[in-house]
């Protein structure tokens, strides 16, 4: 299933995706979550629940959300965002980084949470911006020394995410955090797909930058894997419901062009990543 957040007046709330349609939870049934954290907490019988109250079709049109949708983001109170660096071969090899033998892990923070269609206001104080398109993981349930074999059972589910990047200041110090954790810099969504329905290392994934491709490969490309990523970070960090993983970009940044044509994004531009079984996830730059 498909879940995701949309505004209402000043509320956030829960809803989920069908086909072409989008139904608020809340609406469906008095006893089903009432909004995210209640939707981990239940797991798959709550996904079962919401499923469930979709085949009933009265219930399901009164609870249809309708007219202009506005998004809020898919995971809208992540309580860590751990970010995977260097993790596609072909990647590395553009920005001339070795390849890790650990993953390079780094975090953002809650401010540069960001939804569909939001627009992101760029610092006035750089001007290298780049775009990395990434599959992220939603983590459903806490866990500590995961076993790699385990790890993917406590997935929730997975969103798109861009890891919007200040190069000139990722760069102006050996920590990434301030190039990477400008307000709006991970804008994920449009939804959450739920794990059932993602095999997580077979996806095309790629961007696009005012509709042209930039970047198209395949997440079966990963160096860690997403089960590996989920073991390595829990052996230090404890992991808990609603945690986000970003696992990583594949080549195509503009990083990883020779200086010439770097041509930096600006004010105006539209950034698009797009991953197959999740959607498209656009931004524009203001």
């Amino acid at each position: 299933m498909k879940f995701m957040h949309y505004k209402s007046g000043s509320e956030v709330k829960l809803a989920v995706c069908c086909e072409d349609r989008i139904f608020d939870v809340a609406a469906l049934g008095e006893k089903l979550p009432a909004d995210f954290d209640e939707l981990l907490k239940g797991g798959e019988e709550a996904v079962d629940a919401v499923a469930e109250a979709l085949t009933n079709s009265e219930t399901a049109d009164k609870a249809e959300v309708t007219g202009e949708i506005v998004y809020a983001p898919a995971v809208p109170n992540p309580g860590k965002i751990l970010c995977i660096g260097l993790n596609y071969y072909a990647h590395g090899k553009e920005i001339k980084m070795n390849i890790p033998e650990t993953p390079t892990v780094f975090s953002k923070f809650n401010n540069t949470l960001a939804a569909h269609n939001d627009v992101i206001k760029l610092p006035r104080e750089a001007f290298k911006f780049d775009y990395e398109a990434e599959l992220v993981m939603v983590i459903g349930k806490k866990g500590k020394d995961i076993p790699q074999e385990e790890a993917l059972s406590y997935v929730f589910g997975y969103t798109a995410g861009n890891d919007v990047s200040a190069r000139d200041l990722q760069m102006l110090t050996g920590q990434w955090l301030i190039g990477k954790s400008c307000d709006g810099f991970a804008p994920i969504g449009p939804c959450v797909v739920t794990a059932d329905e993602i095999e997580p290392q077979n996806l095309e994934i790629g961007s696009k930058v005012n509709g042209e491709i930039t970047q198209l490969s395949n997440t079966s490309n990963m160096i860690f894997e997403c089960a590996e990523l989920i073991s390595y970070i829990s052996k230090y960090i404890t992991l808990e419901p609603g945690d986000l993983i970003f696992t990583g970009t594949p080549s195509g940044v503009i990083l990883g062009k020779p200086e010439g044509e770097q041509n930096w994004l600006k004010a105006g531009d539209e950034m698009e990543i797009f991953i197959e079984g999740i959607g498209s996830l656009k931004n524009k730059l203001a």
